[in-house]
C-alpha cells in the first residue's frame, strides 16, 4: 500500500553525485502520490562498512527539503564518487509509506524497518501478522507493530538457516498471507534483494548494465528515466513477475530467479560485513501528534445507540417490496404496491450472459501476461469477487487501482492485501492528503450536527469522488482503455438525492447517471444549505466542487460492468470469498456489505434511527424486484442489517475528531420522519 523505489549501481558505473541525488529525490517526489504519512532511505556505502538509515513521520516532498536529509545523502555519494564515476557500490532503497499497521509517531513502525541484519522496505500487507510471530516463539519477537517486521525476521532466520537467498524467499511466501512487494539490504553482504508476490514492481538498467532503478509502478518509472536520458537512453523497463525474485550484487546486478525454482540456488556471501546505524536528528524523529480519542466508556457510549425497531415495524410499507411510507416520493397503489416497484424496469440480474461478457473481453485479453484491463478495487465484496472472476474464469489480467481517501478501512485494506497477493494482482495506489481530506469531512459533519438535514448527507463522501479523475489519469498512464466495474444495479440508492429534492430517474442505465435538472437541482440544494448553514463555508468547498465534477463529468471509455453479465449470488460470493481467500469479516455486522466502508456504519444509523430505512432495504427491496428473495426473507435481514455497529461508528468518529456522545445525542434529537404519520 506504499511506494518502494531504489538505485543499485556498480563499481565504476558513470554516476555522479548529483546526478544520482536528483535521481533519487525525483523518486521520493513520483512514489509520494502512494502515501504521504511517513518516509525513510537507507544507503549502503562499503567504503564506511555501514548502512545508515533516515526516516521519520515527514512527507517525502518534505524529507527530501529537510537538511539532514541533504547532508546525508550529499555525503554519502560524494564519498562513493570519484568525478562522473563511483569508486564504490551503490545500494539505495526508500518508501514512501500509507500507514496501516502501527502508527508513524513511533519511528520503529516507518520505513526502512531494520530487523536481525536486514534494512527492509515493503508496500502490502501481511494478513496474518499474529500466526507469523506466534510460530516464532521462542526465536524471535516483535520490536515494532509494522508487519514488515515479520517478513524481515523470517528472511533472516531461514537465509541463516539455508544459506540460499531463494531457499529463504520460498519459506516466508510460503506461509505468509496478503501482499509483499520488497527490498533488502543484508549487513554482511552486499546483495539487494527484491521480490513480489503481486507485481507491485518495476525494475530498468541503463546501457551497459552498471546502473538500476527500481519503483512500485511503471508509469513512475517511466517518468524518471525521461526524466534523466542521459543515465538511462530508453524508456523501457521490466516487470517483475509476481512469484520473482531479483537478487542485485556487485559483479552481477540483474540475476534473476525465481523463488519457486528449487533449482537455482545463491550461496550465503559472509562478506563484505555493514553494521545498520539509524542517523535521524531530534528535529526529525517524530513527535507526538494530538490524537482525538472519545475516552468515554465503552457501556455509556453503547447505551446512546438507539435502535426503535419496534416503531418501525408499524410503519407502512409496500407489499410487494419493503420500502416504508417514509421513503422519499414514494406513494401506494391500490394493492398496496409502491411507485418504485410500479415503474421498476427489470434488469435480469439472475441471468447468465457470460459468453456475451466474454466476446467484450477477448478484444481485451492479452496473452503475455501483461494487464489487460483496469479495476477499480475498493477491497469490498463486489470488488473482490469480481477480481476472482476475471483471472480465474475469464482469463484477464487485471491491474487493479484504489484510491484511499482517508475512510478506507485497516479491514479494506487487508482484504485488498489478501486478494491481490493470492492471485499475483498488482495494485495501484493512490493515497490523498488523508489529514485534509479528514479534516474535510470533520468540518462538515460538524456543521451538519449544527443543523442536521438528511439531503445534506452525501456531502459526508464527497471527498471519494475524485477516483474517477485518477482511473482516467491511470488509462492515458498505461494505455490500457478497457475499465472493469464491480457497480451492482442492486445498491440504487436514490433516497440519497430524494432527501434533497431530486424525483427519482426510473429510466436511468446505471446507478450513477443523473438528468440535466437533477445536476442543477443539486448544487442549488447544497447552495442553499449553505447560505443558512455557514459552517459548510470552509476549506472543503474546492475539494467537494471537484468531487461533484468528477463524479458527473469524467468521462468513461469501456466501461463495463460485471454484474449486469455475471448472476450477482450472495451466498457463493461470500462464500468463495471466505474459504478461498480468507477474506475478512466485520465483527460488528451481520453483513458482509459496505464493511470496508468507514463512513456507513455512520450515515446509515442516521437514516435508520430518522426514516426508519437505510441503504440495506433498498438493497433487499431490488433484490425482491429481481426474484432473488422474498419479501419475508428481506424483512427478516434488514431488521439485522440495521443493527447500529458501534465498533464501526467509533472507528469513524474517532478518525474525523467528533465527540462521540454529542454525535449521536444530536442525531437522537432529530424528529423521527415515522412518527405522528396518522
Amino acid at each position: 500500500m506504499c511506494g518502494i523505489f531504489g538505485l543499485i549501481a556498480r563499481e565504476g558505473a558513470t554516476l555522479n553525485a548529483q546526478t544520482a541525488a536528483s535521481v533519487l529525490e525525483e523518486l521520493f517526489i513520483l512514489s509520494e502520490s502512494r502515501g504521504k504519512e511517513s518516509s525513510g532511505i537507507a544507503i549502503r556505502n562499503p567504503l564506511r562498512r555501514k548502512i545508515e538509515v533516515l526516516k521519520a513521520d515527514k512527507p517525502a516532498s518534505v524529507m527530501v527539503k529537510h537538511p539532514h536529509y541533504q547532508s546525508l545523502v550529499k555525503g554519502q555519494l560524494e564519498e562513493l564518487t570519484e568525478g562522473n564515476r563511483l569508486k564504490a557500490p551503490l545500494s539505495v532503497i526508500a518508501h514512501s509509506r500509507l500507514v496501516t499497521n502501527g502508527t508513524q509517531e513511533n519511528n520503529n513502525n516507518n520505513q526502512p524497518v531494520i530487523s536481525r541484519g536486514a534494512v527492509m522496505i515493503h508496500n502490502g500487507i501481511i494478513t496474518n501478522v499474529e500466526a507469523l510471530w506466534e510460530g516464532l516463539k521462542g526465536q524471535a519477537e516483535a520490536q515494532s507493530e509494522v508487519d514488515t517486521e515479520v517478513f524481515a525476521t523470517l528472511f533472516r532466520l531461514k537465509l541463516k538457516e539455508t544459506g540460499s537467498v531463494s531457499a529463504a524467499l520460498r519459506s516466508v511466501y510460503g506461509v505468509m498471507e496478503g501482499a509483499a512487494s520488497v527490498a533488502i539490504l543484508n549487513e554482511d553482504t552486499g546483495q539487494v534483494v527484491a521480490a513480489t508476490n503481486c507485481g507491485s514492481f518495476y525494475y530498468a538498467f541503463n546501457a551497459d548494465r552498471s546502473i538500476c532503478v527500481f519503483a512500485s509502478e511503471e508509469y513512475i518509472l517511466k517518468q524518471l528515466l525521461a526524466k534523466f536520458p542521459a543515465v538511462w537512453s530508453v524508456e523501457s523497463c521490466t516487470w517483475l513477475h509476481p512469484g520473482e525474485a531479483l537478487i542485485f550484487e556487485p559483479g552481477k546486478p540483474g540475476e534473476c530467479f525465481q523463488y519457486d525454482d528449487t533449482a537455482v540456488n545463491f550461496p550465503f556471501i559472509e562478506e563484505p560485513a555493514c553494521h545498520t546505524e539509524n542517523v535521524a536528528s531530534p528535529d526529525l524523529n517524530p513527535k507526538p501528534g494530538r490524537v482525538f480519542m472519545n475516552t468515554g466508556s465503552e457501556a455509556h457510549y453503547r447505551s446512546l445507540l438507539e435502535f426503535p425497531v419496534d416503531e418501525i415495524k408499524k410503519l407502512k410499507r409496500c407489499t410487494k417490496c419493503i420500502l416504508p411510507e417514509t421513503f422519499p416520493y414514494i406513494y401506494f397503489d391500490a394493492q398496496g404496491v409502491c411507485s418504485y416497484c410500479n415503474n421498476y424496469v427489470k434488469k435480469n440480474l439472475t441471468v447468465n450472459k457470460s459468453d456475451k461478457l466474454e466476446e467484450v473481453l477477448k478484444q481485451y485479453r492479452r496473452n503475455d501476461g501483461k494487464p489487460d484491463c483496469i479495476v477499480a478495487f475498493s477491497g469490498g465484496r463486489d470488488s473482490s469477487y469480481g477480481l476472482h472472476l476475471l483471472k480465474k474464469e475469464f482469463g484477464m489480467t487485471p491491474l487493479t487501482f484504489t484510491y484511499d481517501w482517508g475512510m478506507v478501512t485497516d479491514l479494506a485494506r487487508r482484504n485488498i492485501a489478501r486478494i491481490t497477493g493470492k492471485l499475483g494482482i498488482e495494485n495501484i495506489l493512490i493515497s490523498a492528503d488523508i489529514k485534509k481530506k479528514r479534516d474535510n469531512v470533520h468540518m462538515n459533519v460538524k456543521a451538519w450536527l449544527k443543523q442536521p438535514r438528511l439531503g445534506m448527507i452525501p456531502l459526508f463522501m464527497a471527498g471519494d469522488k475524485h477516483f474517477f479523475v485518477h482511473v482516467n489519469e491511470i488509462r492515458r498512464q498505461t494505455g490500457i482503455h478497457c475499465d472493469i466495474w464491480m457497480e451492482n444495479k442492486l445498491e440504487n440508492t436514490d433516497f440519497k438525492a430524494g432527501f434533497a429534492g431530486i424525483k427519482p430517474n426510473f429510466t436511468k442505465e446505471r446507478i450513477d447517471k443523473q438528468t440535466t435538472l437533477s445536476k442543477l437541482q443539486m448544487p442549488l440544494y447544497y447552495m442553499k444549505n449553505f447560505l443558512t448553514n455557514p459552517g459548510y463555508l470552509n476549506s472543503s468547498l474546492l475539494d467537494t466542487y471537484s468531487a461533484f465534477k468528477a463524479y458527473y463529468t469524467e468521462p468513461r471509455e469501456v466501461y463495463l460492468l460485471v454484474f449486469d453479465y455475471i448472476p450477482w449470488n450472495e451466498q457463493q460470493i461470500n462464500e468463495t470469498l471466505i474459504k478461498e481467500y480468507n477474506w475478512e469479516l466485520s465483527p460488528d455486522t451481520t453483513s458482509t456489505w459496505r464493511i470496508g466502508d468507514g463512513t456507513a456504519a455512520f450515515y446509515n444509523y442516521i437514516y435508520f434511527t430518522v426514516a426508519g430505512f437505510s441503504e440495506f432495504d433498498t438493497f433487499r427491496s431490488n433484490q425482491i424486484r429481481e426474484g432473488m428473495i422474498t419479501r419475508e426473507e428481506a424483512l427478516e435481514l434488514v431488521y439485522k442489517e440495521n443493527i447500529p455497529r458501534y465498533d464501526s461508528l467509533k472507528w469513524y468518529l474517532d478518525t474525523i475528531r467528533i465527540d462521540f456522545e454529542y454525535a449521536l445525542n444530536t442525531i437522537n434529537r432529530i424528529p423521527r420522519l415515522y412518527r405522528n404519520l396518522r
